[in-house]
């Protein structure tokens, strides 16, 4: 249970405060109707986090992605975007947007999820290592500033065979 916060859906009018989030804590920044439009599509997987005063200090975006590999169709959860202001940080509300969006992706009918994060960002790996996420592999200079990103996964769905998340994913990686 997270103490003085909440989860729940991103509505329409929690878009400027996200925005802020994403431009304030992360250089990569997103154009309004990409959140929209991944709310429209996704609503059960964008989440924001809000205190006791209903300030929203953090969120999560995510989709499914449609693959088509060794005949068959696996469909892939994509965290786009994760944020916790700065204040608000180290108090489990990270953990509780990712458990919560993997629920909403899970509804979606999404087999695995997967995610990209600065190599330099030793809290998050952190955070994804203890969720359950796996390493594949590098995406060589993914960020504008030419840092390298980690490609991590996670399974949802133990009917679908880890190799094949592995081979459709792997294209984009250098293996580690």
């Amino acid at each position: 249970m997270l103490q003085g916060y909440r989860i729940r859906p991103f509505k329409p009018e929690d878009l400027e405060e996200v925005e802020r989030i994403n431009r304030v804590f992360l250089p990569e920044n997103y154009p309004s109707y990409f959140f929209i439009e991944n709310y429209r599509r996704f609503p059960n997987s964008f989440l924001v986090a809000e205190d006791n005063d209903g300030n929203v200090v953090g969120y999560v975006m995510c989709r499914v992605e449609s693959y088509y590999a060794r005949d068959q169709t696996i469909l892939l959860g994509h965290v786009l975007s994760i944020a916790v202001s700065k204040k608000h940080r180290r108090k489990g509300i990270g953990k509780a947007l990712m458990e919560r969006a993997e629920k909403g992706l899970k509804g979606y009918g999404a087999d695995a999820v997967y995610l990209e994060v600065r190599v330099s960002n030793e809290p998050a790996i952190k955070l994804y290592d203890d969720l359950g996420y796996k390493k594949l592999g590098i995406i060589p200079a993914y960020y504008a500033d030419g840092e390298d990103a980690y490609l991590m996964y996670k399974m949802l769905d133990e009917e679908v065979e880890e190799a094949l998340v592995e081979e459709v994913l792997g294209k984009r990686v250098v293996r580690i």
